[in-house]
């Protein structure tokens, strides 16, 4: 409703986001009083159900936290167990993990590209309007998007939560044949991630420059997915292990997501934080089609995110094609983890941004403690604040289109709150 001094905007429940959230928005006379992104979904408590249980279950049950996104999870308990557990997973099979998050980016960057967030771009409501006035792009980014799955289901089992998974490696590995299968399928999502950046490249950008410290993982001489070390763009360098010594979550009364600082400061991690850390370590050719795309050496516009997750698309597509092709089956399906009593910290870059994983295991690798720290969590409060901005600047609309632009500034960050939704603590006080 709105007032001559008073406008209060309330979205009670976010479009085309992956889970359920809220928008309120209060303006009193020419300033923002008051912006609260809640994310209202109930905890989940998968970090209590993980304690009590073996060290080798955390792939399976954390998989399930996500059905967009669950290799991130696997692949982060993975190297969190392993890390606790002192073993190391290199080679081939780790060439094998990387393309299996591969395929999870393609799949996932593409369904925000396409079902998401372009239609915001072209003035449509939702997907099913772009299927109507433009089935030839649509088709297009179903083709995309199966091209990542065919690539999950391929090495995990299926495409959705995989199963073949485990500590070590997998459970069982491909033939060189059924990833050979896989050649055509990329050959033609190339052409398709190509269309799809210079398609982005086309729509208005409305302005907006955030300025947050930015955290990403960095790769060891390529671009960061799998593996890599934290890197802040204002701390600098710190290891997994140090994670929770620079990050800070804290409750907020408004949602049952955390809001994180890094070294006491609002931060952003995801696409955004990875071009502008990492950018440079892309292939020149890649590198090349960004820049004709627009892309400067960084990015600090929310809006041009989804112009990064389009050139993420084609770096997946391109990484994929690269380890299809040198690819020698190892000689086992995964290295041995024998349990032993530690505490173990994993991180990788899921599309979202970077997502940290801590297990504390006994000697027989009965899991004692469990942390998890999502990429939508951690960037809660930096949402907020760029709401806050962006609405300022934005009072002279009236509350149905300043309301459809805040629903667009947040699909920017392509939030996943059920991923977010965490652990409350209950405090009852009684007289």
């Amino acid at each position: 409703m709105t007032h001559r001094s008073h406008r209060l905007l309330t979205v009670g429940s976010l479009a085309r986001v992956e889970g359920e959230g809220a928008l309120h928005i209060s303006v009193r006379g020419s300033r923002v009083a008051d912006i609260r992104l809640e994310i209202y979904e109930p905890p989940r408590y998968f970090e209590a159900l993980l304690r009590g249980r073996a060290y080798t279950e955390p792939p399976d049950i954390t998989a399930r936290i996500c059905g967009i996104c669950p290799v991130a999870y696997q692949m982060s308990a993975c190297r969190a167990v392993e890390d606790a557990c002192g073993v190391t997973v290199d080679g081939q099979l780790a060439e094998l993990r990387r393309l299996l998050y591969c395929g999870e980016w393609i799949e996932s960057h593409t369904l925000h590209v396409y079902l998401l967030h372009a239609p915001d771009f072209l003035g449509l409501p939702d997907a099913l309007a772009l299927a109507r006035t433009r089935p030839e792009l649509l088709k297009r980014g179903l083709r995309l998007k199966k091209a990542g799955n065919e690539i999950v289901e391929r090495l995990g089992g299926r495409a959705i939560h995989p199963i073949n998974v485990r500590l070590g490696g997998f459970h069982r590995l491909p033939e060189r044949a059924e990833l050979d299968r896989l050649t055509a399928v990329l050959r033609q999502a190339r052409t398709d991630a190509e269309d799809t950046l210079g398609w982005v490249a086309g729509f208005e950008f409305p302005e907006l420059a955030v300025g947050h410290e930015l955290l990403a993982l960095r790769g060891r001489g390529g671009y960061a997915i799998d593996a890599g070390v934290p890197y802040g763009s204002r701390t600098g360098a710190f290891t997994a292990a140090d994670f929770e010594s620079h990050v800070l979550e804290r409750q907020v009364p408004h949602s049952t997501a955390l809001h994180a600082e890094l070294d006491g400061r609002r931060y952003l991690t995801g696409p955004l934080a990875r071009w502008s850390l990492n950018g440079a370590l892309l292939p020149p050719p890649i590198l090349a089609l960004a820049a004709e795309a627009g892309l400067g050496p960084t990015c600090d516009n929310p809006f041009r995110s989804i112009l990064v997750r389009a050139v993420e698309v084609l770096w997946a597509v391109t990484e994929a094609q690269r380890i299809i092709e040198r690819y020698e089956p190892p000689p086992v399906p995964a290295v041995p983890v024998p349990p032993r009593a530690g505490t173990g910290h994993g991180a990788t870059e899921a599309p979202r941004g970077l997502l940290y994983h801590r297990y504390q295991l006994d000697g027989d690798g009965t899991i004692r403690a469990a942390t998890i720290i999502p990429p939508t969590a951690q960037n809660q409060a930096a949402i907020e604040a760029d709401l806050r901005t962006f609405v300022q600047d934005r009072l002279h609309l009236d509350d149905v289109e300043l309301t459809r632009q805040c629903e667009q500034a947040i699909r920017n960050y392509d939030p996943c709150i059920s991923c977010a939704a965490h652990f409350l603590d209950l405090t009852v006080e009684r007289a």
